[in-house]
Parts: structure tokens; C-alpha cells; sequence
């Protein structure tokens, strides 16, 4: 069955980094886009960023845009989300996604706190 694996979420003082990651297993990887999103407290969970199947096209979400890179290595089933600049409000949930046959996959989710 698919399985979502996050994890690298920390506490990380602002303007710091981090890089999550997400292993994937039980589909054909390299045939689907992959997602994250997060979702901070008391609110809706939002789209972060988006990668093809082969990495050949991202997107970002504007609040994220110049901050964050989304990648990939289809060789390690896996999915990156490199997070530089952190804000306070980056502070959330984040939780990589599969859409496959008209449904959507989540992991458990990793903890973002961005706080000094």
C-alpha cells in the first residue's frame, strides 16, 4: 500500500533552514507529481509546492516563492523540500501528497516551528 514517510521538521530560529524529506513506497514514484502542503494551527492546510514526475516542472506558492525548493530523486523514492529564510509564520504541519486515481495520499506530517 502507499506509504508517505516526512521527516527533518525541527524547531529553527528565523532566517535559518531546513531540508524535509519525504519516502515514498507501494506505487511507481517516478510516474506522479508530488506535493507538499502544511497546515498551521486553526487553520486549512495549504499547498506549499508542487513537483512533476520527473522534476522537470515546480510550483510554489507565493508565499514560499524565492525561499523554498522542491526536488526529487526518483532513484531514492523520495521528495525534498528545502526551506531557507524561515518565518515565524512558516510555522505548521507539513505533509507531502499523492494524488493517484482520484485520490489523495498523505503522510503523518512534520513539525515546522520557526521561533527564537
Amino acid at each position: 500500500q502507499v506509504q508517505l514517510v516526512e521527516s527533518g521538521g525541527g524547531l529553527v530560529q528565523p532566517g535559518g533552514s531546513l531540508r524535509l524529506s519525504c519516502a515514498a513506497s507501494g506505487f511507481t514514484f517516478s510516474a506522479y507529481g508530488m506535493t507538499w502542503y502544511r497546515q498551521a494551527p486553526g487553520k486549512e492546510r495549504v499547498l506549499v509546492a508542487h513537483i512533476s514526475n520527473t522534476g522537470g516542472v515546480t510550483t510554489y506558492a507565493d508565499s514560499v516563492l524565492g525561499r523554498v525548493t522542491i526536488s526529487r530523486d526518483n532513484a531514492k523514492n523520495t521528495v525534498y523540500l528545502q526551506m531557507n529564510s524561515l518565518k515565524p509564520e512558516d510555522t505548521a504541519v507539513y505533509y507531502c501528497n499523492l494524488r493517484m486515481s482520484g485520490l489523495n495520499y498523505w503522510g503523518q506530517g512534520t513539525q515546522v516551528t520557526v521561533s527564537s
